[in-house]
This record gives structure tokens, C-alpha cells and sequence, in this order.
């Protein structure tokens, strides 16, 4: 259990080309710092794809200790063994999710920018609510802008915890942490730090430390 009050989440690369060299990086970023979840969010490829991939990374990440939960997917998320599936608006109820999942998993909703989300989200039983995005992102287009504020807002009247997510990197980081995440999900923030992913993992970590303080 880290110390750190905030803590990285981290979400796959868009795609995985070479599963062996994606294990290889995996197994450098296990090493390299403390990662409290990981997402597998992968587009545009079919279903039984993305079970495959998550039935090979699973099983390292669990090892050590990092929850794994699917994008989208509650019934992915079940035939992978995933620790549970995050949400987004258009992809089904908590309710529906719970059911597939059972109780015991977690469940996580994408809220953007809105509090009104957030609250309907803990209302229906959601163990936490993301955020964003903060900044511009690749990963979606378009996404709705949130400000830091509204993780400060989440962090004094609610309990279960906010993710913040939406092109964040290590160099942008600070202004979110302070606001008050509980979690940082991060894509290309740490698949494409030109010191590498490890190095990235490292550096999110170095700051959770520093802030925590």
C-alpha cells in the first residue's frame, strides 16, 4: 500500500502490435515504480483480440499487485479475469455491469467535467468517478474540458475517489495532484516519454512523492 495520496493509473497504448515486446516493457514498468491500475483500452480491433491480449498482460500486472480493469467491456472484463471495467456515459448501467461482475469488482464512470455525473455515478454504486479532460488529448478528440477545481470540489464533499485523465504527462501533472486526484491516468503521457516508459513511471512517481509531503 503506498503512502503517496495520489497514484498513477495507468491506460494502454491505443494498440499493441508485438504482444512479446509490449510484455517486455511491462515487466520494465512493474520494476520501475508503483502503478495502482491499469486499463486496457484498445479501439477498432475485434473483441476476441482484446481478450486474447488481456488473458497474456493480465496475469503479470496481478502479480504485482496492480488491478486490472477493461475499457467499455463489462463481459470482456469477466471472461479476462479483469478486476473489474471502467465505463464510459454510452456503455451500459453500473447496475448491468454489477450483475455481470459481481460485487466484489470495481467499476469506475467517465463524468468529464460534470459534478451532476459524479454524484449520479457514487448515487448508483460506481467505486470511483474519472474526470476530463484537463488537457488536449489524442486519445479523445473533442473531450470536454474540465478544470482542476472540480477535483478539489470532488475531494472535500465526496468519498469515493476521482481519477483525472485527458493528456497528462509528467510535466503537466502538478496542477491536477494539487488539486487533489486520488488517481492519474495517463496513455502517451508514459508509452511516449522520450525517456522511455520506466523512466516516465519513475518520474510520475518522484512527483506523488514530492506532493505528498
Amino acid at each position: 500500500m503506498t503512502e503517496n495520496k495520489t497514484q498513477l493509473y495507468l491506460i494502454s497504448p491505443p494498440k499493441i502490435d508485438d504482444i512479446l515486446t509490449f510484455q517486455k516493457t511491462l515487466d520494465e514498468i512493474v520494476k520501475a515504480g508503483e502503478i495502482a491500475c491499469f486499463q486496457l483500452r484498445l479501439k477498432d480491433i475485434e473483441n476476441r483480440d482484446i481478450a486474447k491480449l488481456g488473458k497474456e498482460i493480465f496475469p503479470i500486472l496481478q502479480n504485482a499487485g496492480i488491478a486490472c480493469l477493461m475499457n467499455d467491456n463489462p463481459r470482456l472484463a469477466r471472461d479476462t479475469h479483469a478486476d473489474g471495467v471502467h465505463l464510459g456515459q454510452s456503455d451500459g448501467t453500473i447496475k448491468e455491469a454489477r450483475e455481470i461482475l459481481g460485487k466484489d469488482t470495481t467499476i469506475g464512470v467517465t463524468c468529464h467535467n460534470s459534478t451532476h455525473l459524479g454524484l449520479v455515478a457514487a448515487e448508483q454504486g460506481a467505486d470511483y468517478v474519472a474526470f476530463g479532460a484537463f488537457y488536449e488529448t489524442a486519445t479523445k478528440i473533442g473531450a470536454p474540458r474540465a478544470e482542476p477545481q472540480i477535483l478539489t470540489w470532488w475531494q472535500d464533499v465526496m468519498e469515493i475517489p476521482s481519477v483525472a485523465i485527458g493528456g497528462i504527462t509528467s510535466e503537466n501533472a502538478l496542477p491536477i495532484i494539487n488539486a487533489g486526484a486520488d488517481f492519474i491516468a495517463v496513455s502517451s503521457g508514459v508509452w511516449n516519454n522520450p525517456a522511455g516508459a520506466a523512466q516516465a513511471v519513475i518520474t510520475f512517481n518522484e512527483l506523488f512523492k514530492e506532493t505528498a509531503s
